[in-house]
């Protein structure tokens, strides 16, 4: 199974595609982050995230999508602004025909850390060591989107097994 993980932002959107190999290896195809100017129009700033991510989408041929649920912002605009972008990113996986998963802050960092009040740089870390990286996935909502991926694969396994035994 292969996952692209979408960290949302409005100056950064990070992504990352993990696939699952032979014996659960967890293999680190591509990532990085569609960087936006604050100073283009919010309508400018979400076509580049649809084209980028839909670009990404194209090359990488994942079989899912997963982002991040919508959690606390610092103020409504915020999470009006997030929400846009979380909207495009919908968007571009359901025009390639896609699903996308939702997972919350708390369940991202659970299935990459154990915990879910950990700390970013403990889950960047743990990001490197479980795709077995020789650096940090640079910039931070890269790793972020990484971590996304890596909550799906786990979470599909997981739900998997569980189908396997109830048969």
């Amino acid at each position: 199974m292969r996952v692209l993980g979408i960290d949302c932002g409005t100056e950064y959107t990070g992504y990352g595609v993990v696939e699952l190999g032979h014996h659960g290896v967890l293999i680190c195809l591509t990532c990085g982050a569609i960087k936006l100017s604050t100073r283009d129009a919010m309508a400018s700033r979400l076509a580049t995230i649809f084209e980028g991510l839909s670009g990404i989408i194209t090359q990488q041929r994942p079989d899912n999508v997963a982002i991040e649920d919508v959690f606390y912002a610092l103020n409504v605009k915020s999470a009006l602004k997030l929400g846009q972008v979380r909207g495009v990113a919908m968007l571009a996986a359901s025009k390639a025909g896609l699903s996308v998963s939702e997972y919350s802050p708390l369940s991202i960092k659970s299935a990459v850390v154990g915990y879910g009040r950990a700390e970013k740089q403990q889950v960047q870390h743990m990001v490197t060591r479980l795709l077995n990286l020789t650096e940090t996935p640079e910039p931070a909502d890269a790793a972020d989107a990484l971590a996304i991926a890596i909550c799906h694969l786990h979470t599909s396994a997981t739900l998997e097994r569980q189908r396997a035994v109830a048969r």
